[in-house]
């Protein structure tokens, strides 16, 4: 059986899973991989066959997306030509990470795709959403990586064909410490903006991971240091609490790790508002933004020992023996 993996590259998260994900569909197969996106910081362990910028979005610096560039950096002409050339008529089983180029190539040629991924989940009306409707973030959601089939990654099981988080190797695997520093994780602000809020919370350490930064440094109480997979890995494993976007894996991993945890979820990005939404009713302090405003509840949060903590199981070989299983079963 040929096996096409095909994973979204913009940012960590579909990385990570990945790494647990590609291990348990090569016992079915062989297995070729795509990843398509930008600024992303892990280096996968296996070999990717097609690469593409895809239809990527860039973080900004002021707690949303940079529209002028990811507008520039994305080229109609190119996308289209990659659709057209990609050879999805020579596998069997299409598996898509909300990954475009492959799932539109399949959608042109008439092959099936099954998406596996944390925006699969999203789509269905069970799982928890923001107050206020965003017509253009569930247009995006539906359409950027169409699929035949979905199966989704949810901070619960709301829905059949939804399962709770793939917590990766590396995080199980880790001894679970507290030394008592605060690991952030905001990639849409800019460092100035997060050093000037979290240099006034005084009697704690900051451990900012920035992808705006090519060195480390001090300042103040606040640490800035560039992404760094193996070095991320311990700062959360030995935090005392953690402050990051509402994207999925980081705080999956700190809720299976029993961590204090706080989001901020980014501007105009509508997946992250549905995560606050189901981060908020599971009792997890969610700020609108990062600011001098919010440095009050910031504070509360540090002086508060109130965390949530769910041992997700590791249930990685079983969803994806599932899903192969269906698939022979449905050509």
């Amino acid at each position: 059986m040929k096996i096409l993996y095909a994973i979204q590259g913009t940012g960590n998260g579909h990385l990570s899973r990945a790494m647990d994900v590609a291990p348990a569909l090569e016992k079915h197969g062989q297995v070729d991989y795509m990843v398509s996106g930008a600024q992303a910081d892990l280096a996968l362990p296996f070999e990717v066959k097609y690469k593409s910028s895809g239809l990527s979005f860039y973080f900004g610096q002021k707690g949303g997306i940079d529209i002028s560039k990811t507008f520039n950096n994305n080229s109609s002409k190119r996308v289209l030509k990659e659709i057209k050339d990609l050879p999805i008529e020579d596998y069997d089983v299409i598996i898509n990470d909300f990954e475009p180029i492959s799932a539109w190539a399949a959608r042109t040629k008439g092959k099936r795709v099954v998406a596996l991924s944390h925006q699969s989940a999203l789509l269905s009306k069970k799982c928890p959403k923001p107050k206020s409707a965003d017509l253009i973030g569930q247009s995006i959601l539906k359409n950027y990586a169409p699929a035949s089939v979905h199966y989704g990654f949810h901070f619960d099981a709301f829905d059949k064909n939804i399962f709770t988080p793939i917590v990766r190797r590396s995080i199980r695997e880790k001894v679970n410490l507290d030394y008592g520093h605060y690991t952030v994780y905001l990639p849409a602000y800019s460092d100035e903006k997060i050093i000037k809020t979290l240099s006034k919370i005084k009697g704690v350490d900051w451990h900012v991971f920035s992808k705006h930064t090519k060195s480390s440094y001090w300042q103040d109480n606040v640490k800035i240091e560039k992404v760094n997979n193996d070095k991320f890995v311990h700062a959360i494993t030995s935090a005392k609490g953690i402050l990051c976007g509402a994207g999925f894996e980081t705080p999956s991993e700190a809720i299976f790790l029993g961590k204090k945890l706080m989001v901020i979820p980014m501007k105009g990005q509508y997946e992250q508002q549905c995560n606050a939404a189901a981060l908020k009713a599971m009792g997890i302090p969610v700020i609108k933004k990062l600011g001098k405003k919010r440095i009050e509840k910031i504070q509360d949060w540090v002086d508060n020992d109130q965390k949530t903590s769910i041992d997700y199981r590791d249930e990685t070989q079983q969803i994806v023996d599932t899903i192969i299983e269906h698939e022979c079963k449905s050509q």
